[in-house]
């Protein structure tokens, strides 16, 4: 049975880092379109980061040039990091798994997700 499971949240300051780590279960995490996403509550999840089976990567813009996520096949684990943090990168942070690509893949198509880890960032 396909597990996710979240890591790494907490709070920081403005300006500081955080490396989130989604480690996988029953399945191969480099085999599938991998995702990070977030939501704030009243506010629709939105995706962070997508990671295709090529290693191709897809970040919103708003994270660009700050975010980095990476495989570490040996864990068959996930990392999400997050540097220069900004109060509005505040959220509940999940990762995601769809088989196969990440082409024209919708955020509701992606059938396997964590529990999340919080994310706080004070200004």
């Amino acid at each position: 049975q396909a597990q996710l499971e979240e890591s790494g949240g907490g709070s920081v300051q403005a300006g500081g880092s955080l490396r989130l780590r989604c480690t996988v279960s029953g399945f191969t995490e480099s085999t599938y379109c991998m995702g990070w996403f977030r939501q704030v509550p009243g506010k629709e999840r939105e995706g962070v980061v997508r990671i295709d089976t090529s290693g191709s990567t897809i970040y919103a813009e708003d994270v660009k040039g700050r975010f980095t996520t990476s495989h570490d096949n040996a864990e068959n684990t996930l990392y999400l990091q997050m540097n220069n943090l900004k109060p509005e990168d505040t959220a509940m942070y999940y990762c995601a798994a769809h088989p196969l690509g990440c082409y024209g893949v919708g955020i509701t198509q992606f059938g396997n997700w964590g529990q999340g880890t919080q994310v706080t960032v004070s200004s």
